[in-house]
């Protein structure tokens, strides 16, 4: 028997057949159920949410309490990282995050500190352990990172942005640091996704969000090539390589093909992208999640019944497929329409 009850996001990224594809939903734990809104309210504000294992849990939770998910996502945040790392990472309602310092010079980058995870981001790795024990082998847990690139994004801007315009001047303004910057969070990223994984997480995903501001040509040197790094670092340790590793960057379609080529075992693919025409440029080669417009989910059950069908007879009989959203579910998507999304997936069949 199989350690999980249900076993469809680990047979999807293995690229087996099964009885319909597995949904889950980016952000599926947040701001649009009233329980978490009550649960933040009450912690007073998101760090204490992050850091404090029993309420990750329990935000972690939530979602799989309403829905019949295929997938469990660690509640967590990209940024732990940085705020690891001493840059006083705090958020603001309605502002997003906010450094107290942030990344200019090659002389800030030497002096960030080497990440110690079981130390460092003990916090987390206790939540994974919590929500295992919970789950019960019920569904898969996922385990996430920001890609180094879109950190560093972060880091160098001192807050949240539209276009992030600092960091890539600094990509043409002086590399070097960059450079320097993405390799430190290179080695930091290795380490926490492997720290999850020992934790317990069942599957990985690198968030590429800021991807696909950049040019095709430094998309694949500064971004790609730190997360092709990653998953190398991964596939190459005994007690990692089994673990499937999903990559999602936001924007970043033309570079599909070489995307594919990262070794990771699937890729996250945004609502500009047509689905059925990713599968055709990468083949079997990967997995491939999405890719839902979050915007869809404030129409109607019958307009998202139908979208779901679409998606699926576009699909066809491949296996490999697991639905998801594009990007993040929105804060005031009707509940509903979220029930109707997943019930119109599992009301599919890859037969029918």
């Amino acid at each position: 028997m199989s350690k999980y009850n249900n076993t469809r996001l680990l047979q999807a990224l293995k690229r087996q057949t099964i009885d319909v594809p597995p949904v889950w939903l980016m952000r599926q734990a947040g701001r649009y159920l009233p329980e978490y809104r009550a649960l933040r309210t009450k912690a007073g504000d998101f760090m204490t949410l992050c850091q404090t294992p029993q309420l990750a849990t329990e935000v972690t939770l939530q979602p799989l309490r309403r829905f019949d998910l295929d997938a469990a996502i660690l509640f967590s945040d990209i940024l732990t990282i940085p705020h690891a790392m001493g840059l006083g990472l705090s958020f603001t309602e309605g502002e997003g995050p906010q450094f107290a310092k942030r990344i200019e010079t090659l002389r800030d980058v030497k002096a960030l500190p080497t990440l110690e995870v079981e130390e460092d981001l003990s916090y987390v790795l206790e939540a994974v352990r919590m929500i295992q024990e919970e789950l019960h082998g019920s569904v898969p847990l996922i385990g996430f990172a920001g890609s180094p690139w879109t950190v560093a994004c972060y880091m160098i801007e001192g807050s949240g942005h539209k276009n992030f315009i600092n960091a890539r001047k600094m990509a043409y303004q002086a590399p070097e640091v960059l450079t320097a910057l993405l390799e430190k969070l290179t080695i930091a990223t290795t380490a926490y996704l492997k720290g999850q994984i020992s934790a317990g997480v069942n599957v990985v995903m690198l968030f590429d969000t800021w991807g696909g501001l950049l040019t095709p040509a430094y998309y694949q040197s500064f971004s790609l090539a730190t997360m092709q790094k990653i998953v190398a670092n991964l596939k190459a340790d005994p007690h990692t390589a089994h673990t499937p590793i999903i990559l999602f960057s936001k924007g970043a379609a033309v570079n599909l093909e070489a995307m594919a080529d990262s070794g990771a075992d699937a890729l996250g693919i945004d609502w500009t992208t047509d689905l059925s025409m990713a599968r055709k440029r990468v083949g079997t080669k990967v997995c491939l999640q999405g890719n839902l417009d979050p915007a869809l989910l404030f129409s109607t059950p019958e307009k998202i019944q139908a979208a779901v069908k679409t998606l699926l007879n576009e699909w066809g009989q491949h296996p490999g497929l697991i639905v998801n959203l594009g990007h993040g579910i929105e804060q005031h998507t009707p509940i509903e329409n979220v029930q109707a999304l997943i019930a119109a997936v599992h009301g599919a069949s890859y037969s029918s």
